[in-house]
């Protein structure tokens, strides 16, 4: 996922000021997660992660996904709608795809996102793993997004 994102912010990142603060709030969300599942560049050790920890995490994902649908969507749609442009079949589809995954992960967040230091986290790992997979393919299918939309938002608005 780290490495994905490094290709994507390369070839996306700097084009346009919507794009670039999708690509912050995905940046920060993956560090957030990297720390939450114990990936650090020098430790081999892997704890289980502190309810804080959790929450903290569960309010961030809260926070990209909120973003995207009301506040970088809607970025988009009013650029749209300055320059005229309408969205193709194809971007409407892969939205459509995109919130597919919402409410799955959300669903961590009902899960982990009130919980205290003495709650049972017996199922954590799988969640974490289901997690990672879920930002993965919506952040795949976020990445065919922008390049769809990126020559759209770099139009100037009346163009």
């Amino acid at each position: 996922m780290l490495s994905k994102f490094e290709q994507v912010k390369k070839e996306w990142g700097g084009h346009n000021d919507v794009i670039d603060q999708w690509l912050m709030m995905r940046q920060q969300l993956l560090i957030d997660y990297c720390k939450l599942i114990g990936i650090t560049p020098n430790d081999d050790n892997r704890h289980l992660p502190t309810a804080s920890k959790l929450c903290l995490f569960s309010e961030d994902l809260i926070d990209y996904i909120s973003a995207g649908h009301f506040k970088i969507y809607d970025n988009v749609m009013v650029r749209w709608h300055q320059t005229g442009f309408s969205p193709t079949e194809e971007m409407s589809a892969l939205y459509a795809k995109i919130t597919l995954t919402t409410e799955p992960l959300l669903n961590f967040n009902d899960r982990y996102g009130a919980i205290n230091d003495n709650d049972p986290l017996e199922t954590l790992d799988d969640d974490l793993s289901q997690m990672g997979e879920l930002m993965e393919s919506r952040f795949a299918l976020e990445d065919k997004l922008i390049e769809l939309i990126s020559d759209s938002l770099a139009c100037p608005p009346g163009a």
